[in-house]
């Protein structure tokens, strides 16, 4: 399995972590990862406020080398995710767009047909490599452990821009910890927003919300959560101390990124994951575990 791998900007700046828990990751399971060095930010939706074209553009660049590559995108970002499936989606149903969009790529000597497709990491293992095969991988059951898979909002909307899992009543997530050996725990907000893209327009509001996400999982009893994306991780780990001083909170809840969870599982060493970078130790939830 090859995937032409789409860091996008928070993995290498806020999170190495999650960048290099996935490289290990990835050399255990078997996948081949050609990191796109090249290539740019998504756009967050933010360059697309201004000027959609050029977001669209400046994906449809990424898309072109991994189609030259004949491979499609795996990425680790759920804000990537949503913008790289968006821009994709509206080429694939623009004619007049995309051709448009390749005379700005020829310019570079590329061109887009429209055949990448763009999979978040969570897509990858369950849809791709498979949960059956992910089980023969497990060397360190994660028997016992209570996670609380969270989803958040972007990964799984708009649907026609992932069309991965239900965006109301989703399973994939809570089917990899099964296969991990874990317990996955029923909670309200697993796919509601953890508030990280308010965070410097209204803290105090994005604050509650990440402070509500935590609550929510402690009170399902959950030992750990665990999220796809970093910005999802920044809100509800980097920012954990801030957002529960600012809203008043004892919550403490350890919070890993996907592949720190599925690498732990797989036999992956602690140090390679990176766990100590984590703001809020997991060391006593993972007890039963290491």
């Amino acid at each position: 399995m090859k995937y032409a791998y789409f860091t996008g900007c928070v993995a290498k700046g806020t999170c190495p972590e999650l960048h290099a828990s996935t490289v290990e990751l990835a050399k255990v399971l078997g996948i081949e990862l050609w990191e796109m060095t090249d290539a740019t930010c998504c756009g967050a939706g933010v360059i697309r406020d201004e000027n959609p074209e050029l977001q669209i553009a400046l994906n449809a660049r990424t898309f072109a080398m991994a189609e030259a590559a004949e491979m499609d995108i795996v990425n680790i970002c759920s804000t990537c995710q949503q913008n790289l499936g968006q821009d994709n989606r509206a080429m694939r149903e623009d004619p007049a767009l995309l051709e448009r969009t390749n005379d700005i790529l020829s310019q570079n000597g590329l061109h887009y047909s429209g055949k990448t497709q763009v999979k978040n990491l969570l897509w990858v293992l369950v849809g791709d490599y498979g949960l059956d095969r992910l089980a023969q991988k497990v060397v360190r059951p994660l028997t016992g452990l209570r996670v609380a898979s969270y989803y958040g909002c972007q990964l799984l909307r708009p649907v026609e821009d992932t069309g991965y899992d239900d965006p109301d009543n989703p399973t994939s997530f809570d089917n990899l910890v099964r296969a991990l050996g874990g317990t996955p725990v029923d909670y309200a907000g697993k796919t509601r927003c953890c508030g990280f893209h308010i965070l410097t327009v209204n803290e105090d509001t994005s604050t509650k919300m990440a402070v509500k996400r935590l609550e929510e999982a402690e009170e399902a009893e959950a030992d750990i959560m665990v999220t796809p994306c970093p910005l999802c991780h920044t809100s509800l780990d980097a920012y954990q101390p801030r957002a529960t001083k600012l809203q008043g909170s004892n919550v403490r809840m350890p919070v890993l990124h996907l592949s720190q969870l599925v690498g732990l599982a797989c036999g992956i060493d602690v140090g390679d994951l990176k766990l100590n970078q984590l703001m809020v130790s997991p060391q006593s939830a993972l007890s039963g575990v290491l």
